[in-house]
């Protein structure tokens, strides 16, 4: 009995496990860098291209339109190609789309350059988590869940701080070359290291599917309940916090009188407390347990700060946007380590990320387009409130979901 109980708390992390989740977070972080982008100089591009609010809200979701439709098939597409062709196709996307950023004269070739980022970050965001889920034991995937669920927030701040500069010293164009050569640099990364485990590869030192007997059961992961809650309460929380993001600087650049840098610096607060809590979200998730109680009560306080952010003073903003971060940290980074839990067999596991995503690119899409036609007709408070009732709706999916 003893010797059983010694053996069921000795998990091994294979070493190279480090090197997937390195590879994997430096090709996710260009996803979002090349997604944000927009938003720190959303003034200059409404300008060039002529765009109101509500086209410059389609400009942020247009990005999601190629996640959403590509979020279920990218599952396959990895059971299929395996980790480091899928996460090269998925790199080759974003390089393709901002070179064609570059080049677009009229804001109909700037959304199709849109598009075709977007299917960049689509597969990635599926590759990514499934590498750390089929490379992690399941115990110990908090941890690294919660270090690459800050994703998100590196590639944000990185584009927050860095695209104001350059664009003003160098034209709004050198934004979208900095995003190009990231994602360049991210995809001879995925092509030198990226693998499936040995325990799933056909051949351990190539990037092959799984064998026959590891195949995925398709209709066994779609038939899954609480996987579908799971993609819809992340597709909620996307759908907040995707659509405040956009705007806010616009928001203290255009009524609280902040200069472009200074607006972006501000905004980015948010997504820079995000990288400490969300690796701290996983290592409390493991240690306590459970991954229940960071799918639930960061809702209702999220919904609760959703009175505020328009209204308040520039003190309290900051003070918003930190709490903001923590709850921020928290969501996502219980999302991704309940899914391989939820999903049960590492096989399923990209599957399961297929359909997190799916929720997330439509959150994506709908909460940027969203708030800018409530922008328009209705004022900043208004759009802001609108994201209340989704946060509480959050709240219920995430109560109703079975998991530790």
């Amino acid at each position: 009995m003893v010797q059983e109980s010694l053996e069921k708390k000795e998990v091994v992390v294979p070493s190279y496990a480090w090197v997937i989740l390195a590879v994997a977070f430096i090709a996710s972080v260009a996803a979002p860098l090349t997604q944000f982008k927009v938003a720190p100089i959303m003034p200059i591009l409404m300008e060039v291209y002529k765009l109101s609010p509500m086209q410059a809200g389609l400009l942020m979701s247009m990005f999601a339109i190629t996640g959403f439709i590509l979020a279920l098939p990218a599952g396959m597409i990895l059971q299929k190609l395996g980790l480091k062709v899928t996460g090269m196709i998925a790199m080759g996307f974003l390089v393709v789309g901002s070179l064609l950023g570059v080049f677009s004269a009229t804001s109909g070739l700037m959304f199709t350059s849109r598009v075709i980022e977007g299917a960049g970050m689509a597969l990635i965001g599926v590759v990514a988590p499934a590498s750390i889920g089929m490379w992690f034991p399941r115990e110990k995937q908090g941890t690294p869940m919660g270090l690459w669920a800050t994703w998100v927030p590196v590639g944000s701040v990185l584009m927050y701080l860095i695209a104001p500069p350059l664009a003003m010293s160098f034209g709004w164009k050198s934004v979208w070359w900095f995003s190009l050569i990231f994602s360049l640099v991210a995809f001879v990364l995925v092509w030198l290291f990226m693998k499936m485990p040995p325990h799933m590869a056909a051949a351990p030192q190539e990037a092959g599917g799984p064998p026959p007997e590891e195949a995925p059961d398709m209709k066994k992961a779609m038939s899954i309940r609480d996987i579908w809650l799971l993609g819809a309460l992340f597709g909620l929380f996307n759908m907040a916090l995707i659509a405040v993001s956009t705007f806010y600087p616009t928001f203290l650049s255009a009524v609280r009188g902040h200069s472009m840098t200074s607006a972006s610096w501000t905004s980015s607060i948010v997504m820079i407390v995000v990288i400490f809590s969300a690796p701290l979200a996983g290592i409390l998730s493991d240690r306590l347990g459970s991954r229940k109680v960071f799918l639930t009560w960061p809702f209702i306080v999220a919904a609760i700060m959703f009175i505020f952010p328009f209204t308040a003073t520039d003190t309290v903003i900051v003070l918003w946007l930190i709490l903001m971060g923590v709850i921020a940290g928290a969501i996502p980074t219980a999302t991704f380590a309940a899914t391989p839990e939820i999903m049960k067999k590492p096989a399923l596991v990209g599957m399961g990320m297929a359909v997190v995503a799916l929720g997330q690119n439509l959150g994506m899409f709908i909460g940027p387009t969203m708030f800018g036609a409530l922008l328009e007709s209705s004022g900043w408070a208004v759009a802001g409130y609108a994201m209340i009732p989704v946060l509480l709706l959050g709240f219920v999916l995430g109560w109703l979901i079975k998991v530790r």
